[in-house]
Formats: structure tokens, C-alpha cells, sequence
């Protein structure tokens, strides 16, 4: 189930651009000081996560990240300042470069989209879980345990625990 916010509300406009700095200067500089800044903005991070350069989130507060998680270069996280629709990563998950993981995306309905409301939904990727580079997970998905999403995957549905996904749109290769 989505949910509908108005991104263009003075406060959020506010909350991404002190946001979006925190991760211009963390791209800028990965030192431990701002990388320490960019954990701050999450609503969790976990014990010895690694956080890559290039990292960008719009709110952080609608982020999760459990132990031991690393997330290489250019991760995306469009996240929304909402408590229903965080994005939550278990432990000991390994993100490769160039991943977007988008809990927030824009209504089909023309009309709609007139309206300028965002709509924003869950993503719950489980413990050990490997994304390859490139691959792209959208609002309202969740990813069980131990899964594996090829690299270059959109993942479009539900993914289940000790499988492989690859492809556009993602689809089952085998289980693990």
C-alpha cells in the first residue's frame, strides 16, 4: 500500500537540503566525520556498516540499516520522511555500485501527477541479501533473506528467500 505526501511542503524542502548536503560533503570528502554525519541523518544504522562514496538519500529518516551491511559507490536511497514507508536493510547485506533502492515514486494518473503528490511504499530487504550493480528496486518490495538480485535487475515483485532474480523485470533463475 502506497502512501501520498507533498514533497514540496517548506519543511521537507528543507529536511533534503540540509540533507543533500550532508551527502555532497560525504562525496566529497568519505571522511569518518562526515561519514559519521550522513549515519546521523538515518532513523537506524547498524554496527560496522560501510558506506561508499557517492552515496545519496532525499530525507534519511526513512532509512534502516542493520550490522554489517556494505554499500559500494553511487548507492541511491529515495526514501520518504514517513514511518510507513521506510527503506529497511538487514544485516550483513552486500549493495554494489550504482544501486537505487526507490521507496518514492510519482502517480501514473496524469491528473494525479498534476498534483504534484509523491507516493512512497516499503522496502524491506532481509538478512545476508546481495544486490548486484546497477540493479534497481522499487516501492513495495520486499526482499527475503539470503536472496540474490543480479546486476542490472529492476525488481518489479516480491523476492523470495535463497533465490536469484536478474533481468528486466526481474524474474527467478533458480534457487539457492
Amino acid at each position: 500500500m502506497s502512501i501520498s505526501f507533498n514533497s514540496l511542503e517548506k519543511s521537507l524542502i528543507e529536511q533534503r537540503k540540509n540533507t543533500h548536503e550532508i551527502c555532497r560533503l560525504f562525496a566529497k570528502s568519505p571522511s569518518k566525520g562526515n561519514l559519521k554525519r550522513l549515519k546521523d541523518t538515518f532513523a537506524q544504522c547498524g554496527e560496522q556498516v560501510v558506506i561508499e562514496a557517492g552515496f545519496h538519500c532525499d530525507y534519511g529518516s526513512g532509512i534502516k540499516i542493520g550490522d554489517r551491511t556494505f554499500i559500494n559507490i553511487n548507492c541511491t536511497m529515495l526514501d520518504a520522511p514517513l514511518s510507513d514507508a521506510q527503506i529497511t536493510i538487514g544485516d550483513d547485506c552486500l549493495l554494489g555500485p550504482n544501486v537505487q533502492i526507490l521507496a518514492v515514486s510519482h502517480a501514473v494518473n496524469p491528473t494525479e501527477r498534476l498534483a504534484k503528490a509523491n507516493f512512497a511504499a516499503p522496502i524491506n530487504i532481509g538478512n545476508n541479501v546481495w544486490i548486484g550493480a546497477g540493479a534497481i528496486i522499487l516501492a513495495g518490495i520486499k526482499v527475503a533473506d539470503n536472496a540474490v538480485i543480479g546486476a542490472g535487475a529492476i525488481v518489479t515483485k516480491d523476492v523470495a528467500a535463497n533465490t536469484l532474480v536478474a533481468g528486466n523485470p526481474a524474474v527467478k533463475i533458480k534457487d539457492l
